[in-house]
């Protein structure tokens, strides 16, 4: 379930400012960081285990495990907000096998109006887990 959001957040153990200028650390932690943290990678692993139960919670519910993973990692990004309010969840919820699912997540690669190449991979990489059979799937995401 972490593997696709550890790959695109990366690791790092001094707090540092995202595309968005949001204090980060860790795998993509944001809520209290502040200029001068450190983490560990047992920290932060514990960090984005706690980071990721809302996330979950605010899935819709009876999706298989690469569309729950797929789902996962575009929430934990984009925030569950955002995410309530997308056309992408909508669709999930109408038919989750639209394929027009696929182009909602390329919308989300924008940060303050410019796209960025990593949000593109990222999505790129969601959208084929989301529509990949789970015993189809390869352990490996795509690399930008």
């Amino acid at each position: 379930m972490t593997r696709l959001i550890k790959q695109f957040e990366g690791f790092r153990s001094k707090a540092y400012r995202c595309p968005a200028g949001v204090w980060t650390i860790g795998y993509g932690h944001t809520a209290g960081v502040t200029p001068g943290m450190t983490v560990s990678v047992e920290e932060a692993e514990r960090l984005l285990r706690e980071d990721l139960s809302p996330v979950l919670d605010s899935l819709p519910s009876g999706l298989n495990r690469n569309r729950t993973a797929a789902l996962a990692s575009l929430v934990f990004n984009i925030g569950i907000g955002a995410f309530r309010r997308s056309t992408l969840r909508r669709l999930v919820v109408e038919n989750p096998d639209n394929p027009q699912i696929a182009t909602e997540f390329t919308r989300w690669v924008y940060v303050h109006g410019k796209v960025i190449p990593g949000l593109v991979c990222r999505r790129r990489a969601e959208a084929e887990l989301y529509f990949t059979k789970p015993d189809d799937y390869s352990s490996t995401f795509p690399k930008c």
